[in-house]
């Protein structure tokens, strides 16, 4: 797999190397881990490969671990037919989705199945070791209480409100993130969890989470809108887009085209980030982000005002919503994208959000790019970023080195 594909010698840095897997193993579990093949029988069929060697190759998975095969609970006649899957008890998959006001966390299983997710409330600006012990601690407590064995976690995920060096997985220079840049992030969960960790920027996990989703079409651009701007964008093939350096993304530092003297945090004037993100809305209507009783106190009486038709909460939100279709739209014509979704705390209010960004990107973009593009809201909610980090650990423990690994641990 290509590290663009999502496996990353960097950020999985500390494995131990693994042998080459045989080649007529890895197209029975691909087959059997796309849902093209259930059974022995599909799987040669399928695959060109002589019984004896699905056989054996089946026969070896399930002795692993790694497949169960079940009888199949449809009604035929005479003897019922056995159905190949992943077991669930074949590993585990731990995902963190840091934010900047609180972390969402997961446990699941190699089948995408979620064990259990829950929310840890810690800022991001209480610093990175404070952070992550949080989540590590909470993520521990849920592999204790759900009876999953921590030495069997394959893989850890974590996004991070923040450029991203997708390679060495750690953030680099993020804005309100004080002691988070170049802090070995990866490192800090690796030694958790003792499983290869990737670091990722929430907006890919967030643009991956809704792509898995079976209305959405790709390419896939999400865009969320938060404390700053980012989009994430997933090409046809179901790939990360992340470029050279895994900067791609980091709209909200486009000057935007109303955004004056604007002060930005990034040390710039005009950014988008600073004038139409969910943080400067708020502080242009004096409204505290967070409180001592409610963390997202901004985010509720936003939703209050616009809801009362509050004027001045009215013209900021479509002032906003204007000023991000100019970028979308740009971001339109530059990539194409087949499903637009707008995520974070503003797509909440998706009707006035919705509205203003549809308009100026039918507007600004030509008729080719629009055409058959779909302007939705994110369908996931917070979730979409967790679920992102599940299908991102899946694509990485089932490529050929994630593989390698699964083969190479112990059984039992």
């Amino acid at each position: 797999m290509h590290k663009g594909d999502g496996y990353s010698e960097g950020s999985t840095a500390g494995t131990a190397p693994s042998s080459p897997v045989p080649v007529a193993l890895r197209r029975v579990l691909d087959l059997v881990v796309s849902g093209e093949a259930t059974s022995r029988a599909e799987i040669s069929r399928r695959s060109g490969l002589a019984r004896s060697t699905v056989g054996q190759q089946v026969d070896h998975l399930v002795a692993r671990g790694i497949l169960q095969e079940l009888e199949s609970r449809e009604s035929v006649r005479g003897r019922p037919p056995r159905v190949l899957t992943i077991s669930p008890q074949a590993g585990t998959i731990a995902v963190a989705d840091i934010d900047t006001l609180s972390s969402q966390v997961a446990i699941a299983d190699l089948t995408q199945r979620v064990i259990a997710h829950e929310t840890v409330d810690v800022r991001i600006d209480a610093g990175p070791k404070a952070v992550l012990d949080a989540v590590t601690e909470r993520l521990s407590s849920l592999l204790a209480k759900h009876g999953r064995d921590p030495g069997r976690v394959r893989e850890t995920v974590v996004g991070l409100p923040g450029p991203v060096d997708f390679q060495h997985g750690c953030a680099v220079r993020p804005t309100g993130m004080p002691g988070w840049d170049s802090y070995p992030v990866a490192e800090h969960l690796r030694t958790a969890f003792r499983c290869p960790v990737v670091v990722d920027n929430d907006v890919n996990l967030m643009a991956l989470g809704e792509a898995g989703q079976a209305e959405a079409d790709t390419p896939l651009l999400c865009i969320k809108i938060a404390s700053g701007i980012g989009a994430g964008i997933v090409t046809a093939n179901g790939d990360v887009y992340r470029g050279a350096d895994g900067a791609a993304g980091d709209i909200g530092h486009i000057r935007a085209v109303g955004g004056g003297d604007v002060l930005c945090a990034c040390g710039n004037i005009g950014c988008v980030g600073a004038l139409a993100s969910h943080r400067a809305i708020l502080r242009s209507l004096g409204i505290p982000e967070s409180t001592g009783e409610d963390p997202l106190h901004g985010a509720h009486e936003l939703a209050l005002r616009v809801a009362n038709s509050d004027p001045p909460a009215l013209h900021a939100l479509r002032q906003a919503a204007t000023e991000i279709g100019e970028v979308v739209a740009m971001l339109v014509h530059m990539f194409n994208p087949r499903t637009l979704v707008l995520g974070g705390p503003l797509s909440e209010l998706r009707d006035d959000l919705l509205s203003g960004v549809r308009a100026v990107v039918y507007q600004r973009a030509l008729p080719l790019a629009t055409r058959k593009l779909t302007i939705t809201t994110t369908q996931l909610g917070a979730a979409a970023g967790i679920h992102g980090g599940i299908a991102l650990a899946t694509r990485d423990i089932f490529s050929p080195p994630g593989i390698a690994r699964l083969l190479a641990s112990d059984p039992t």
